[in-house]
């Protein structure tokens, strides 16, 4: 894939671990998210819920480090959008491993 303007650098903590490995990529692209992703067979699927907690943890503590509210407001919100898409899928999804 050729190298895309807007893609966010690798994290610093990657050097010297030579098992680390990407897990996803989620892009707004025509009006849509656009995700590619590795599932490891071996991986139990509630690691998935896992690393989407941690996520939205670090979703609202950037959206505090911006200023934009705090924290907790943040991951309310975010908990909330979840619940919405939960209920009522905006995109039922599509797409497959490759």
């Amino acid at each position: 894939m050729a190298t895309l303007k807007h893609a966010l650098p690798a994290p610093p903590g990657l050097a010297g671990d030579p098992h680390a490995f990407e897990i996803a990529r989620v892009w707004a692209a025509h009006g849509k998210q656009v995700v590619a992703m590795s599932v490891d067979g071996e991986m139990d699927p509630a690691g998935w819920g896992l690393m989407l907690v941690d996520l939205a943890r670090h979703a609202a503590r950037a959206y505090a480090q911006v200023g934009r509210c705090p924290a907790p407001v943040a991951l309310d919100r975010i908990i909330e959008g979840l619940h919405m898409e939960l209920e009522h899928p905006t995109d039922p999804g599509a797409g497959a491993l490759q």
